[in-house]
């Protein structure tokens, strides 16, 4: 099944799991973050928007204009019906349907994960923004990510620690989130996109990589014991030229 197949199938999970209230990461912690970022930007492109809940909020925050951009007709549907000020377009990160220096401001949350070639979707994110425009980059953080890394628990140490897999190897797995849930997940030292980022003269002028919030840390024990590893990573960069 295609990629983008998995996607239609499994947005009613996402739009349950993750949208409008029900999760605690967005809630706490990747809201106020794009809040943050998005402060003062009259022109936002939400790239991988979903149902648009970071489109919407950019709106709410007084943005003139605002457009979420999504392959997933699913996803698209519920953003029209949800409304809240943004337009809404489908396209792919790597083919942005509008002219150089449109947008001054470029929000991207947890989408490279599940793109295969990260370069193109860089590369068109600099090219629709204005010089000066600025780019909230939101990552699953790559150590979550790399190949078989994970909490373990060493019975005969007595020790807790978290394993960190083949961190510098690329890699393309299918993960299942939930009975029936499988989608792709890439894997990419943060270095991959730090360097296509200066090379299309993005420069990174911040970096936070945040203790997950209480929120979720309350579901269950063992995500308590995980708290001093960051599942988030922010990156907000200036377009130089």
């Amino acid at each position: 099944m295609a990629d983008d197949d998995l996607w239609e199938r499994n947005a009613g999970w996402w739009q349950e799991g993750f949208t409008d209230g029900a999760d605690a990461e967005y809630e706490e912690q990747i809201l106020p973050l794009a809040r943050e970022c998005l402060t003062g930007a009259a022109r936002v492109l939400d790239v991988g928007t979903g149902e648009g809940q970071i489109a919407r909020l950019a709106a709410r925050e007084g943005a003139s204009l605002v457009v979420g951009v999504d392959p997933t007709i699913a996803q698209l549907q519920l953003a029209h019906e949800r409304g809240g000020g943004a337009n809404y377009a489908r396209a792919n990160a790597d083919a942005l349907p509008f002219p150089d220096g449109t947008f001054d401001a470029v929000v991207v949350c947890l989408v490279f994960e599940h793109i295969a070639d990260h370069e193109p979707a860089i590369a068109e994110i600099a090219r629709v923004l204005e010089p000066g425009g600025r780019f909230a980059f939101f990552l699953n953080h790559p150590l979550l990510q790399a190949p078989n890394s994970g909490w373990i628990v060493d019975h005969i140490l007595d020790e807790q620690y978290w394993r960190i897999g083949p961190y510098l190897v690329e890699d393309v797995s299918m993960e299942e989130l939930a009975p029936g849930v499988v989608l792709p997940f890439v894997h990419r030292p943060l270095s991959q996109y730090v360097n296509a980022m200066a090379a299309h003269g993005l420069l990174v002028e911040r970096m936070e990589e945040p203790m997950p919030p209480e929120g979720f840390l309350a579901r269950a024990p063992e995500y308590r014991d995980a708290a001093t590893i960051p599942r988030l990573l922010l990156m907000v960069a200036r377009k130089l030229r």
